[in-house]
């Protein structure tokens, strides 16, 4: 039987690479040959590099994506937080503006020029009336603080309406735009005297018995008359006249009134322990 045996030729070619390749190595590694392995490996490098720069490039988001995965809970929970902190901080913004309006109301308080030397409780509004039919308001003093029915109500600004019931520790007080509320006044400078009457929250008080003749005009400012019997004491601020008009033979003028409190931001208010003569 024929045995196949590789040629002599085949055995030393490929020996004589061999060592080649060993003498090269050798050579490039000690640094004694001309770095032809060196040369190679840049030349390698160099042609791979376009091949490793798409690979990056396409494996990049995919690493970004897994790392995304692996963080999401901490970026979750780090979000969280900062939700939690930037509530925080806004509360604390809008208390610190709640302070300072209901300081400055208070400070607003203090000066009440036109009720001279009236004895008089502050009191905090703690509730306001859920129904357009009645128009009032609700303070945290009462009886137990000389507070009786009847007394004025007032801001800095000028009248709010009169206390309508009493309890030992809170009292209602009628806003003087309710439908039932009537009080004197008396036009400034003129001096001319009248009576305004409440037409609803969001309606104009309208004045009577203000005479025809007297020229009046937008912005003039009506106070309390405080004449006889009446159930204010004068010079307290109502309103300002927002349009007069005369009619042909009419009796008196057709006048609106534009009440001076803001009614519906009442954080404090004054009873004046008052009642008429």
């Amino acid at each position: 039987m024929a045995v196949y045996r590789r040629p002599a030729r085949s055995r030393f070619t490929l020996l004589l690479l061999v060592l080649t390749s060993i003498t090269l190595l050798t050579l490039d590694y000690r640094g004694t040959g001309s770095g032809v392995v060196e040369a190679v490996k840049d030349g390698a490098r160099d042609v791979f590099a376009p091949v490793q720069d798409a690979s990056d490039k396409l494996l990049s988001p995919v690493g970004n994506f897994v790392g995304g995965i692996l963080h999401h809970g901490d970026l979750k929970a780090e979000n969280e937080r900062l939700r939690q902190e930037n509530a925080t901080l806004r509360g604390e913004v809008l208390r610190a503006d709640d302070a300072e309006r209901e300081r400055a109301a208070l400070i607003d308080q203090l000066d009440l020029d036109f009720v001279d030397d009236i004895p008089r409780e502050d009191a905090r509004v703690v509730a306001f009336s859920p129904s357009n039919f009645e128009l009032s308001v609700e303070i945290d003093k009462g009886a137990s603080d000389g507070i009786a029915k009847g007394m004025p109500v007032v801001t800095g600004t000028g009248l709010v309406g009169r206390i309508e019931s009493v309890s030992r520790n809170r009292s209602t007080v009628q806003l003087l735009v309710d439908d039932e509320f009537s009080v004197g006044i008396r036009v400034v400078p003129q001096g001319d005297t009248g009576v305004a009457n409440g037409r609803g929250l969001r309606r104009l008080m309208e004045a009577d018995l203000l005479d025809p003749s007297t020229q009046l005009e937008a912005d003039q400012v009506v106070v309390t008359s405080g004449l006889q019997q009446s159930q204010f004491p004068p010079g307290i601020p109502v309103g300002k006249i927002v349009k007069a008009t005369s009619r042909p033979n009419a009796l008196q003028q057709d006048v609106t009134i534009d009440p001076v409190v803001d009614l519906g931001r009442l954080s404090f208010v004054t009873v004046l322990l008052w009642s008429p003569r």
